[in-house]
């Protein structure tokens, strides 16, 4: 894979820092050798002082006075001529001439040069050991840079390419390509950002998908009551017997109440799908809950039990959005089921869950996987002709989905369904 354009720039961004660092170095440290020369080790003043000593003396006498000074001070002093300097500039010369001392840097020593005043005569010191870095720890310093360039290079490329990975599938997925997934992140510091990508990704799909679905079930669902109001509408104009008109506005009537039946429904289903109202979670008794929600089903026919097997006398969860699951599961097996409802309500796994069983006969397999979608109906005994619109079971979908629970479908032993609702024991985390 070639490096892309990115990463060799912020590469090379990286790497001349490095050089303007160490050349920021290279010149506090110059700077701080002229001032440690000058100021601290008395080179400078010294040799102006044994320079002024000399004055005073007769010429013939400075060569063994030169040398005794060099002995007693382990220094190397000499005398040399002005005109024999050939390695000072000439604004150096004019500065020497006017009674400073100059001072030459060579690779590994330096030498101070001060000029007798009144003469053409220089006191020479040195040469002197420069108390610089030796070349051994530049060669380690170059070291260490090439070995931080290797680790710089080693961790920014697996950022390049994770980089360069994420915006290829967000390119693709603005292309309409809804089912693409950055792949997993090699670097730690972009794993967070492509994991963020990938949920983003797969809630849009969900949404459009689900918008999709809820438009094609709309204009299916629409078409019916649509079509018997029309025939109706027709049939009214042309009868002539006021029986069958009152039949066939009784009929308009009721495709109006099943089209605001189904509109007010899927706005609710839309809002809840949407987006997720502030739950108010808190400790409640389920039992004494459910109990209380059983006694609005006293014109049922048939019998409902209860069981509870919890473990605990309160449990946390939002009230009213179980209340509503739970009446929803209710309802269907009322309107499907038998004479006989068993609600079971245990505690196991860490996990609350709550069992709404009938004696009818069941749903089938295939129905199974999909029942909990917008829109999905059984078979002939749980079909539109029993009431409903499939949405009902896809609104509980959701209120599990905000209580990190679950919903589920088993078969019962009462011979008919077992629908199921569970939610962690533990304080649900809503934030």
């Amino acid at each position: 894979m070639k490096l892309n354009r990115s990463f060799f720039s912020l590469y090379f961004v990286i790497v001349f820092i490095f050089i303007v660092f160490s050349w920021l170095l290279d010149e506090v440290w110059s700077s701080y050798l002229e001032q440690d020369i000058e100021s601290y080790t008395g080179y400078k003043t010294m040799i102006a002082a044994v320079g002024d000593y000399l004055r005073d003396k007769p010429e013939e006498d400075w060569p063994d006075i030169i040398k005794k000074t060099g002995d007693k001070y382990e220094l190397n002093f000499s005398l040399m001529a002005l005109a024999d300097l050939n390695n000072v500039e000439r604004k150096d010369r004019k500065s020497l001439k006017k009674g400073n001392t100059y001072i030459f840097y060579g690779d590994d020593d330096l030498i101070l040069h001060h000029l007798l005043e009144g003469t053409g005569t220089l006191l020479t010191l040195g040469p002197l050991k420069l108390p610089t870095r030796p070349r051994a720890a530049a060669r380690v310093r170059v070291l260490i840079m090439a070995i931080l360039g290797g680790i710089i290079f080693y961790w920014l490329r697996p950022m390049s390419r994770d980089l360069d990975q994420l915006r290829k599938s967000a390119s693709q997925f603005g292309d309409g390509n809804l089912g693409i997934q950055a792949p997993k992140a090699k670097s730690t510091m972009l794993m967070p950002m492509v994991s963020a990508f990938n949920m983003m990704a797969q809630r849009i799909k969900r949404l459009i998908e689900a918008h999709q679905e809820l438009t094609n079930a709309v204009a299916h669902e629409l078409r019916t009551p649509l079509a018997r109001s029309k025939f109706a509408l027709q049939m009214l104009s042309t009868s002539k017997d006021e029986v069958k008109q009152e039949k066939y506005r009784t009929q308009i009537s009721n495709d109006i109440n099943e089209l605001e039946e189904l509109i007010n429904e899927m706005l609710l289903y839309a809002k809840f799908d949407s987006d997720k109202p502030s739950l108010h979670i808190d400790k409640y008794n389920l039992y004494a809950l459910v109990n209380e929600q059983l006694t609005n089903y006293q014109e049922f026919s048939g019998s409902i039990s209860i069981d509870n097997q919890l473990n605990k006398s309160e449990i946390y969860f939002d009230a009213h959005f179980i209340l509503r699951a739970l009446n929803n599961y209710i309802s269907n097996a009322v309107k499907y089921g038998g004479n006989n409802i068993k609600v079971t309500l245990l505690t196991e796994n860490e996990q609350c869950t709550i069992m709404v069983e009938d004696d009818g006969c069941g749903v089938s397999d295939e129905l199974k996987s999909v029942i909990f979608d917008a829109f999905s109906r059984g078979d002939k005994s749980r079909n539109r002709e029993t009431g409903g619109f499939g949405l009902g079971l896809a609104i509980v979908s959701r209120i599990m989905e905000w209580h990190q629970g679950s919903v589920d479908i088993l078969d019962s032993d009462l011979g008919g369904a077992c629908f199921v609702l569970s939610w962690p024991l533990e304080q649900i985390n809503i934030s």
